[in-house]
């Protein structure tokens, strides 16, 4: 896969994808960028789009991250300020909380479908091996459970190092330093052993349930009833998600990309960062055992999902299964909690 760049809007570069050797393109070309500076779609916008929502209200502010009337940039412009003010949308201790029935639920891919998302992708250097982990659709029986309506943020994140002084800090803290400005950012670069010390600390200090979702109640909770390609709908659209396609390159606010929602009402599934759940990769029932990069890399393996803001589309499927890859720095690792309820 190789990239042009196409100049829509001014200091907007678009990806175009062309096709060629993938392992021989560096990180920037992937993200259809060029060795030297650009800016992103929003770098020129968002100051004014600040400033003008300087006086208000911390509230106010909070209803406009999640309002889909308003423009999505006015809406990363009030997450922006949150972050420095302090976003009353978390709460550590209380972490918002989405309950999902339990029932019979269908999980993965038809066994046909491999070849409709390989045609349905061009251009992404898709491996029809990373598909088949998602083969066959199979039943399986979830008790009811409730899911985090946001990955667990920055400030969630730093209030668990505070308390507990476990050693593992963020590798995307610049100088380990907490990055305050992104307070209502997700947290992302850390190892799926910290996202579960972290739901054990939570559980130990509130006396509840919390713990890593896994694999098929992530899955139902962003595809709902009907299975859905993306959380919202069947065709991709990078203003409901932060994804490459999106242009930002960063991560966002929680809950900003609020058409990208699940049918449930969980935010950001599709995008921001990529997130641990409580599985080990195994195949599906009746399943091959895939043996890719990551399996070379690691043996056995944490699964992750849900697309991040510096991955393309097809990560952003609620059926796709993929994990952490060390020795890129397009792996943005999050999570986000699950409890068991009654």
């Amino acid at each position: 896969m190789d990239m042009a760049i196409e100049r829509s809007t001014p200091g907007w570069h678009r990806p175009v994808f062309r096709e060629t050797l993938c392992g021989t393109m560096t990180d920037r070309e992937r993200l259809g960028l060029p060795d030297h500076y650009v800016p992103d779609r929003f770098t020129g916008d968002l100051p004014g789009a600040v400033d003008r929502l300087r006086t208000v209200s911390r509230t106010q502010l909070a209803g406009m991250c999640e309002d889909p009337a308003i423009p999505l940039l006015d809406r990363l412009a009030a997450g922006t300020l949150l972050g420095l003010l302090g976003d009353p949308r978390t709460d550590t201790r209380q972490p918002a909380m989405i309950a999902i029935p339990g029932g019979l639920v269908s999980i993965g891919l038809d066994t046909d479908g491999v070849d409709t998302v390989l045609a349905r992708y061009p251009g992404l250097g898709l491996d029809r091996k990373w598909l088949e982990k998602e083969i066959p659709t199979h039943t399986v029986e979830l008790h009811p459970y409730a899911i985090a309506k946001f990955p667990v943020t920055n400030k969630e994140y730093r209030d668990f190092l505070a308390d507990t002084n476990y050693p593992e800090l963020p590798s995307s803290w610049a100088f380990r330093r907490y990055p305050v400005e992104f307070s209502n950012h997700p947290v992302y670069t850390v190892s799926s052993s910290a996202a579960d010390s972290y739901a054990s600390w939570l559980s130990a200090r509130t006396r509840r349930r919390f713990r890593l979702p896994s694999e098929a109640e992530w899955e139902y909770a962003a595809a709902g009833p009907d299975g859905l390609e993306f959380p919202w709908g069947s065709q991709f659209d990078a203003n409901r998600t932060n994804t490459a396609e999106t242009g930002l390159f960063h991560t966002s606010p929680v809950g900003v990309f609020v058409g990208g929602n699940s049918p449930f009402g969980v935010a950001d599934m599709a995008g921001n960062v990529e997130e641990y759940v409580s599985d080990l990769y195994q195949p599906y029932p009746g399943g091959p055992f895939v043996t890719d990069h990551l399996v070379d890399i690691h043996g056995t393996y944490r699964v992750a999902r849900g697309g991040c803001f510096v991955r393309f589309r097809d990560l952003a499927r609620t059926r796709r299964r993929h994990g952490q890859n060390p020795r890129s720095p397009t792996y943005a690792m999050g999570f986000r909690l699950a409890e068991d309820i009654q």
